[in-house]
């Protein structure tokens, strides 16, 4: 067997495999063996037709399909061991038959690659740092939100009702003079704009009073579900039974330490203050890193294979797809809302994609360049970490991890030392 390879366009690599007249003819003795249980000649038990009774009945190219394969099987990925530093596939090939006869086989094997990149600078090059404060208001709308949580809902009297407030009604609708399914209901839960109605129903209710019985005029929407309804003009006889508005609790010690286990309202509004900083801290270092990258990538060049960009669309159309199942809908309703068929959707995502492998073959390219990676060392020093924070013993905790975690941890300590790296060696201000 002879073999050349040549790089292709979009990185990819054509190999050209050429097997003499006994390799070739090998193959096809072994695809007999595999297949010859299929084939039936009257005389011969099934399975013990020779080979050249087959190629008699059948024509010597019944087995030439089956021997392509086997060959294949045979020899490609011994090429590619041979060839680890020059070729590494990151897809499937595919396969093309040059020339076949009795006297020998060439076919070819085209298969995308990792592609090479022209690293942009990464060194000396300046990064606009991103900050993000915390003022009093931030903090305040933290203790907003507390109160919020445990807010309670009374019942109030003495004043009509306005937005914001809870309300139980009945109503009755009709569509010239005629009432119609679903229009009525008693001691309906209405939140007032809310919008939880057709628009001029709840501002109807605001203003009236515990007791009282009025009617709304509305106009249904052009595109509302019910067709018999859409567009139509209908009057709403509603009659307002109560009124409920939210209660929030007094900010003391006694709340605060009841609810959040702080000693005081200034303690809690400290550790909230606290708390909101190391949060913009992560926030303002992910996205400077991010600019980092984007940076780098920016100032880079790589031909990428179709072939990593379809396998990156697929990964985020299958997170939208789980996204989706969490909130009770498939990925075929979605479309449908959307309006869309699935290759318009995956479409949309293809920039996307397109950025994400760059920047992951730019990362990729540092961490060679850079010999960047996680020593036994580090390891040990993380899972000693990662311990601690279990309370657990560092051999305890050893126990649980298994090889996935391992190569988690492991994926996590070089990403930081990248950035390191990366902060140490470019003016970020």
């Amino acid at each position: 067997m002879k073999y050349t390879y040549e790089s292709a366009e979009k990185s990819t690599v054509k190999i050209t495999i050429t097997l003499t007249e006994k390799e070739w003819t090998e193959a096809q003795d072994k695809a007999y063996e595999k297949t010859k249980a299929k084939y039936r000649v009257n005389g011969f038990r099934k399975g013990h037709v020779p080979k050249h009774v087959i190629d008699r009945m059948y024509g010597k190219e019944v087995f030439y399909e089956d021997a392509v394969n086997e060959a294949f099987g045979k020899y490609y990925y011994d090429i590619l061991q041979k060839e680890t530093e020059n070729i590494f596939p990151v897809d499937s090939p595919v396969i093309g038959i040059e020339k076949i006869d009795e006297k020998g086989l060439t076919m070819t094997a085209t298969v995308a690659v990792k592609p090479e990149v022209k690293i942009g600078a990464y060194k000396g090059i300046k990064i606009e740092k991103v900050e993000y404060n915390v003022n009093d208001d931030d903090v305040e709308t933290e203790v907003n939100r507390l109160l919020e949580q445990h807010a309670e809902d009374v019942s109030v009297e003495g004043r009509a009702a306005k937005n914001g407030d809870k309300t139980v009604i009945d109503y009755s609708g009709s569509v010239d003079g005629v009432k119609f399914d679903g229009g009525t209901a008693e001691k309906q839960n209405l939140t007032l704009g809310s919008g939880q109605f057709i628009p001029g129903f709840e501002d109807g209710v605001v203003g009236m009073n515990i007791g009282e019985t009025k009617d709304i005029s509305v106009k249904f929407p052009e595109d509302y579900g019910a067709k018999d309804l859409a567009g139509k003009d209908a009057v709403f006889t509603v009659t307002l039974r109560e009124i409920k508005e939210k209660k929030l609790p007094e900010l003391t010690d006694e709340f605060v330490k009841e609810k959040t286990g702080d000693e005081s309202v200034e303690a809690y509004k400290k550790a909230v203050r606290e708390r909101l900083e190391q949060a913009n801290a992560r926030r303002a270092k992910s996205e400077t890193e991010d600019k980092i990258i984007k940076a780098i990538t920016d100032a880079s060049e790589v031909e990428i294979p179709d072939a990593l960009i379809e396998r990156q669309i697929d990964n985020i159309v299958q997170n939208v797809t789980y996204q989706l199942m969490y909130s009770g809908m498939n990925l075929e309703t979605y479309l449908k809302y959307l309006g869309k068929t699935e290759k318009e959707f995956r479409d949309g995502y293809r920039a996307q994609a397109e950025n994400n492998v760059k920047s992951q073959l730019v990362i990729d390219k540092i961490l060679t360049d850079e010999k960047i990676e996680a020593t036994e060392e580090d390891m040990e020093k993380k899972i000693a970490e990662l311990a601690e924070k279990a309370k657990k013993t560092v051999e305890e905790y050893s126990k649980d991890v298994n090889d996935k975690q391992r190569e988690y941890i492991n994926n996590e300590i070089v990403i930081d030392k990248l950035f390191k790296f990366l902060t140490e060696n470019n003016e970020i201000a």
